[in-house]
């Protein structure tokens, strides 16, 4: 179950088709924070020997490292960077212990490693961090082999390589470890691993890289939807403390029981994209409301969202401008729930329309109990007044 700082808004229940869930154990408001949950696992979404042209960060906080940051090597090592000494100190202590800092130098000194995908040097990281938590905190190591992810055979080549790759150049101190554990460790990881991203100022080709992975215990039982209630914040170059920390905040009013539901992507991408992009890297099809609709639409229907992020018309799509704003916007104090928003209002209201942005804009938390009229951005950071929308 849930600990009692999130408790009090939100419920761990079992739904039938869809497996464990969060509700609201109590009517939400937009903008109001539902979780802030910390990584038990942190680990570079980079390759093992980091492009030239990539940006650095630090290898503990994953800040970025600007020029006037009081850079520290690993002393043990010359390619892992710290912001400062107390993240070399709190790194030392746990993700970058002195075996993780030899692991890493015997990997990159593998060529076999580096003859197989790029996505195998990233879980190699994965699985180096996984074992040391093992050493580091067995109590964290069993709650992330509780997750969901169940190995498939398709994975199987890779779990055999890596295990064996592990096994013979850097075996973890006094653990046993064994095929099926590595397996089961990257089932976990492909489930319910995090993006933490670039800044949207290093995007290339329109497209954010992600700078690391994390798995976040209780946000991994957010389940998705295509027209999501809630959506992740994360601070990582602006939070003075816990900047890995992601924040859940209600993009709208939700009613007491309601399924808190995040999107995996962004919400621009088309019927047939988000279906791909579910079965290939979760493993199921989705069956929301959304998508129930766009099922049936044509090719060109689909495409609601042009290059620029305009919403674009359509004949099941239009907003209806003849029609009262309380067909369009609930009133204060009624029950509101995905199917209550049509899409393109989703889109209008929602979808953040700075150029190859596709964020997700939420009210910011309520102060003393008085829902804000600023909603914000949870890729680029903008700001934008409800004054802005009408």
């Amino acid at each position: 179950m849930l600990t009692a700082d999130s408790g009090s808004v939100l419920r761990l229940v079992e739904i039938e088709g869809r497996g464990r869930a969060l509700v609201a154990s109590q009517p939400l408001k937009a903008g109001q924070i539902v979780l802030q949950d910390s990584p038990i696992v942190v680990y570079s979404a980079f390759p093992l020997v980091k492009p030239q042209s990539s940006a650095s960060y630090c290898d503990n906080c994953f800040r970025i490292l600007s020029s006037s940051a009081n850079v520290v090597p690993c002393p043990l090592c010359s390619h892992h960077l710290f912001c400062g000494p107390n993240c070399l100190t709190a790194a030392t202590a746990s993700s970058h212990s002195p075996w993780v800092c030899q692991a890493f130098s015997r990997l990159r000194d593998c060529p076999s490693l580096f003859s197989q995908p790029l996505e195998q040097q990233v879980q190699a990281r994965f699985l180096i961090a996984a074992y040391n938590l093992a050493l580091v905190s067995p109590s964290d190591f069993q709650v992330l082999v509780s997750l969901q992810g169940q190995y498939s055979p398709s994975d199987a080549p890779a779990a055999e390589f890596l295990h064996s790759l592990i096994l013979s150049v850097c075996p973890p101190p006094s653990l046993p470890i064994s095929i099926e554990l590595t397996a089961a460790l990257l089932a976990k990881d492909k489930l319910n691993a995090f993006g933490l991203m670039e800044p949207l100022s290093l995007q290339q080709d329109g497209e954010r890289s992600v700078r690391a992975y994390g798995i976040y215990p209780k946000a991994s039982f957010f389940n998705h939807d295509c027209l999501p209630n809630a959506c992740r914040f994360d601070y990582l170059d602006s939070a003075p403390a816990q900047n890995t920390d992601m924040i859940v905040r209600m993009i709208h009013d939700v009613p007491v029981g309601r399924e808190i539901c995040l999107s995996y992507f962004p919400v621009n991408l088309n019927y047939s994209a988000r279906q791909k992009r579910l079965t290939e890297d979760y493993g199921f099809t989705c069956n929301c409301d959304r998508c129930k609709v766009e099922a049936n639409w044509s090719d060109n229907e689909a495409d609601v969202i042009d290059d620029n992020g305009t919403v674009e018309e359509n004949e099941d799509e239009e907003i209806m401008e003849e029609d009262n704003d309380e067909q369009m916007v609930a009133s204060e104090g009624d029950e509101v729930g995905e199917a209550d928003f049509p899409h393109a209002y989703f889109f209008v209201r929602y979808m953040c329309n700075r150029e190859n942005c596709w964020g997700t804009l939420a009210a910011l938390p309520p102060s003393n109990d008085v829902q804000s009229k600023v909603l914000e951005c949870n890729v680029c950071g903008n700001h934008k007044s409800e004054e802005d929308m009408c």
